[in-house]
C-alpha cells in the first residue's frame, strides 16, 4: 500500500514502533474486524479499531441507544437516544478516521446469519452480554475456523481468552450456556461503567494483535481482573478432546439459537 502524507502522520505512532512499522499499519488497513455487540466492551472496541485504520470494520447489533446505555457505551451520546446503535456508532466511526469502512448489520446474530457474516472477516470481538449468543459465536467461529476475542463482565469483573484455530475454545473451558436465570445480568446486579472500557481495550489489542503478528495472543489462557482489587490473574487452558465443538469427535455441527436471558431493562440484547 501507499500511505499519504496524511496516512503517515495519523499513523506515525504505530509505524514507529519497531514491531509493527510500515508492514504492520498495512497489515491493519487491510483487515477486517467483526465486532458483534456496539455496547459496553463493543464501543471501545470499535473506536480503537477506527483510530488504528484497520480498514473493514463490520458492526452488528439489533438495538437501538438507550438512556441507560451512556454510563458505560462510550461510543454513543445523549443526542442518539433511540438511534440504531449500528448507526450511531458508524458516525462516530467516521468522524474519527474517514479511512475506515464501516459495514453495519442492524440485526441480531442467530444461527441463522452467524456462519454468513462471519465468514467474510478475518477477526472477531465478541462484545455481547449474554450466554447463549457467546456460545454461537464460539461455534460459527471454530467452523469457519475464524479467530475471536471473547469478552464478559459483570459487577467489578472481566475475563477474556482469545481463539484461533488449535487452541482451547470457549466450550473447551465451559461445555454449554447456563440454565436461564442462573447467572444475574447486569440489569440484576449491575456494572461498573469503566469495566467495559477496560476489557474492550484488550479486545482491541488481542484483534491489532492477531493483524499485525506482534506478540504473544491471549490463546490457551483466560484472563480475568477485579477492578475494587486491581487484582489480575491468568490461567492456563487447554484444548479438549471431548469439546463437542473443536474435540476430536465433534457432536455439534450445526449453529444453533439458545434461549437467553437479555441485560437490560427493556429486554435489549447487548451490554
Amino acid at each position: 500500500m501507499d500511505f499519504t502524507e496524511e496516512q503517515v502522520n495519523r499513523y506515525s505512532r504505530h509505524i514507529l514502533l519497531q514491531d509493527v512499522g510500515v508492514e504492520g499499519q498495512e497489515k491493519i488497513s487491510r483487515g477486517k474486524v467483526l465486532v458483534v455487540g456496539v455496547g459496553g466492551l463493543g464501543s471501545p472496541v470499535a473506536l480503537y479499531l477506527a483510530a488504528a485504520g484497520v480498514g473493514t470494520i463490520g458492526l452488528i447489533d439489533g438495538d437501538t441507544v438507550d438512556l441507560s446505555n451512556l454510563q458505560r457505551q462510550i461510543i454513543h451520546f445523549t443526542e442518539d437516544v433511540g438511534t440504531p446503535k449500528v448507526a450511531s456508532a458508524r458516525e462516530k466511526i467516521n468522524r474519527l478516521n474517514p479511512d475506515v469502512q464501516v459495514v453495519a448489520h442492524q440485526a441480531l446474530l442467530t444461527a441463522e446469519n452467524a456462519a454468513e457474516i462471519v465468514r467474510s472477516y478475518d477477526f472477531v470481538v465478541d462484545g455481547t452480554d449474554n450466554f447463549p449468543v457467546k456460545f454461537l459465536i464460539n461455534d460459527a467461529c471454530v467452523m469457519a475456523g475464524k479467530p475471536f476475542s471473547h469478552g464478559g463482565i459483570l459487577r467489578f469483573d472481566g475475563q477474556t481468552l482469545t481463539y484461533v484455530p488449535g487452541a482451547a475454545c470457549y466450550r473447551c473451558l465451559f461445555h454449554s450456556p447456563p440454565p436461564p436465570n442462573a447467572v444475574p445480568t447486569c440489569s440484576q446486579a449491575g456494572v461498573l461503567g469503566a469495566i467495559a472500557g477496560m476489557l474492550g481495550t484488550i479486545q482491541a489489542a488481542e484483534a491489532l494483535k492477531y493483524l499485525t503478528g506482534v506478540g504473544d495472543l491471549l490463546t490457551n489462557r483466560l484472563l480475568s481482573f477485579n477492578a475494587k482489587t486491581m487484582n489480575f490473574r491468568t490461567i492456563k487452558t487447554k484444548r479438549s478432546d471431548e469439546c463437542p465443538v473443536c474435540g476430536a469427535h465433534p457432536t455439534i455441527t450445526q449453529l444453533t439459537d439458545y434461549e437467553q436471558a437479555a441485560c437490560d431493562l427493556s429486554n435489549r440484547q447487548k451490554r
